[in-house]
């Protein structure tokens, strides 16, 4: 799987949020381990943002 590039050129909101999204996600699923990975071939950026732009993981933004 290779970022998602197609979802990528469609989007039409905040392309600096969604992106703090990817690459939180990316983060959480390096820390546990997450088994996907390796069926992505270690690239995990690629899935976390192929999950946030597919909404499969949804985020959200906390006020501080």
């Amino acid at each position: 799987m290779i970022f998602p590039i197609e979802e990528l050129v469609r989007f039409s909101d905040n392309i600096y949020e969604i992106t703090v999204a990817a690459s939180r996600r990316a983060y959480q699923m390096s820390r546990i381990k997450d088994p996907t990975i390796d069926e992505n071939d270690g690239k995990v950026v690629s899935l976390a943002a192929r999950q946030v732009f597919t909404k499969q993981v949804n985020y959200r933004i906390e006020q501080q």
